[in-house]
C-alpha cells in the first residue's frame, strides 16, 4: 500500500484522505489552519475568518457526482450529511410528478447545503478513519525531491524535518505553493492555462422564520438582466442565499455591499423577489467575492510528468469560477480515482494526468467559454442571446421533461451539451414548443438599467 501525504485539508484534501484511507493506504493529512469544521455549524459558518477560502461562505449546490461518489465510497458520510440538514433536489421535482423513468434519471440530483456542512461531515469521517493521521496547525514548507528523469518527490518538509511518502497529493487550493517549490528545485514548470473571468459575486444568507412559509412554491431560482444575474440557493436547515452576479467593472458594484441596497436590487428580479417576500431573517452581511480565474494547472507537459511521486487535485488542479458549481464535483471524482489507483499513480502519475485531461478538462474548457460570454454580456449590458432557438432550448426545459433531462445531464456533468441537446428527440420537442409559441422572443425578466440605477441610488440615500 502506498504511503500518501495530502497537503491541504479543504474538501478535496479531506475527500482524498478519506477515500485513500478507506482503501487501506496510510495517509497523513497536513493542514495549516488549526481549526476545523465541527459541531457548531452556525458558529463555524458565520464566525470563522478564512481569507484563503473566500468560497467557504458563498452559496453552493453540489452536483450529482458529489452524491454519487459519497453514496458509493462513503455511504455513512452521505447519511450523516442528510442527517445534518442537506436536502436532495431532483431536477424533475420542478414538475411535481416525474416523467416515466429512464436509466440514469436517478442520478440527476442536487445536494442543497452550505459548504460547511459537507466539510464538517468529511472532517468527522477523516477523524474516525484509522488509516489517516491528521496534523492540523501544521504548515508544509517544501518537498523532498530526488534527482532523476524526471525528478521524484519522496515526501514533504515541515521545518527542518522531512516526512517520507510514496505519493504526495497537492490539495492546497488555488494559491498552492507547490508550483513554486518545484520551480525552486529546478523542475520543469507546471503547464498553467488561466483565464480571468471578470465576474463579481455578492450574496446574503437568510433563514426562513419559525412558523412561516419555507419556500415560495414553483418559482425558478434564477433571473437575469443585461448587466446582472440573480439567483437563489435553497440550502440546509431552513437557510437560503440570495446571489447577484455582475461585471467587476460595474460602477454600482461597491454600493451593493450595503444590505439595504443589495435587497432593493435583489427584489427587482422575480426569482429573488419571491424568496425575499417570505420575510426571512437575515443571517449575514453582504459577502463579496471577485478576481477569480478559471485555471488549469497540469503537473505534466508534452514530455510527460514534470515529476513523479506528486499529483494535484481540487483547486490546485482545476480552479473554476463558481457559476456552474463544478469544483467539489471535480475534487471528489479525483479523490475517487486516487483511492482506486493510488499504487499505480505513486509508481507513475502519467495515467492520472491522462485521466484528468480526458474526464475533467472538457468541462473546464466549456466553463471558460460560458464565462467569457457571460462576462462580455454583463460588461456591455447586452440583451439576451439573439438566437431564438438557443433561447428556446433554455426556456423549454421548464415546460418539457425531455428537454429538462438534457439540461440536467449537462448540468450534472453526465453528457456534454452537444450530445445532450443534439438528439432528434430534443430537437422535435423544442420545435413543437416553438410552434406553440409563435411570438416567443429571447428576453430578460430583470430590471432595466435605468431602474437598477434608480434602485441603487434610492436605497443608498
Amino acid at each position: 500500500m502506498a504511503r500518501v501525504a495530502v497537503v491541504g485539508g479543504g474538501i478535496s484534501g479531506l475527500g482524498a484522505a478519506l477515500l485513500l484511507g478507506r482503501r487501506g493506504h496510510p495517509v497523513t493529512l497536513y493542514e495549516r489552519d488549526p481549526r476545523q469544521a465541527g459541531e457548531d455549524l452556525e458558529r463555524d459558518f458565520h464566525d470563522w475568518h478564512r481569507p484563503r477560502t473566500p468560497q467557504a461562505v458563498q452559496p453552493h449546490s453540489f452536483l450529482a457526482p458529489v452524491r454519487g461518489v459519497l453514496r458509493s465510497e462513503a455511504p455513512d458520510v452521505y447519511a450523516e450529511l442528510l442527517a445534518r440538514g442537506a436536502r436532495e433536489y431532483h431536477d424533475f421535482d420542478w414538475f411535481g410528478e416525474h416523467p416515466p423513468h429512464r436509466d440514469g434519471d436517478e442520478e440527476l440530483v442536487t445536494l442543497r447545503t452550505r459548504r460547511i456542512v459537507l466539510e464538517a461531515v468529511l472532517a468527522a469521517a477523516v477523524r474516525r478513519e484509522a488509516a489517516v493521521e491528521v496534523r492540523r496547525g501544521c504548515r508544509v514548507d517544501g518537498l523532498a525531491i530526488e534527482d532523476g528523469g524526471p525528478p521524484r518527490v519522496t515526501g514533504v518538509r515541515v521545518g527542518a524535518r522531512a516526512y517520507p511518502s510514496d505519493l504526495v497529493v497537492d490539495a492546497a487550493g488555488r494559491r498552492s505553493p507547490v508550483p513554486g517549490w518545484l520551480a525552486a528545485a529546478g523542475c520543469r514548470p507546471p503547464v498553467v492555462d488561466s483565464h480571468r473571468t471578470g465576474l463579481a459575486y455578492l450574496c446574503r444568507w437568510y433563514r426562513t422564520r419559525a412558523g412561516g412559509p419555507r419556500d415560495p412554491g414553483r418559482v425558478r431560482t434564477g433571473s437575469g438582466a443585461p448587466f446582472a444575474l440573480a439567483g437563489v440557493f435553497p440550502s440546509d436547515n431552513d437557510t437560503f442565499a440570495v446571489n447577484l452576479v455582475l461585471s467587476t467593472g460595474d460602477p454600482t458594484r461597491g454600493a451593493l455591499t450595503d444590505p439595504a441596497v443589495f435587497e432593493a436590487a435583489a427584489r427587482a428580479f422575480p426569482a429573488t423577489a419571491a424568496w425575499l417576500a417570505l420575510d426571512p431573517e437575515p443571517r449575514s452581511a453582504v459577502l463579496a467575492m471577485a478576481g477569480l480565474d478559471n485555471r488549469w494547472t497540469a503537473y505534466a507537459d508534452a514530455a510527460g510528468p514534470v515529476v513523479t511521486g506528486l499529483v494535484n487535485t481540487g483547486d490546485s488542479l482545476v480552479h473554476t469560477n463558481p457559476t456552474l458549481g463544478h469544483g467539489v464535483a471535480f475534487g471528489l471524482r479525483a479523490a475517487q480515482y486516487l483511492g482506486v489507483h493510488a499504487d499505480r499513480v505513486a509508481a507513475d502519475p502519467a495515467g492520472y494526468h491522462a485521466w484528468t485531461v480526458r474526464e475533467l478538462r472538457p468541462w473546464f474548457d466549456a466553463q471558460v467559454t460560458a464565462d467569457r460570454a457571460n462576462e462580455q454580456r454583463l460588461a456591455q449590458g447586452s440583451p439576451p442571446c439573439a438566437d431564438r432557438r438557443a433561447a428556446a432550448v433554455a426556456a423549454c426545459a421548464f415546460d418539457d421533461p425531455v428537454v429538462m433531462r438534457a439540461r440536467a445531464q449537462v448540468r450534472h456533468l453526465v453528457r456534454p451539451a452537444h450530445e445532450a441537446y443534439g438528439t432528434d428527440e430534443v430537437d422535435r420537442h423544442v420545435t413543437a414548443w416553438l410552434a406553440a409559441r409563435p411570438d416567443f422572443a429571447p428576453s430578460d425578466d430583470g430590471p432595466t438599467r435605468g431602474r437598477w440605477e434608480a434602485l441603487v441610488r434610492g436605497a443608498g440615500a
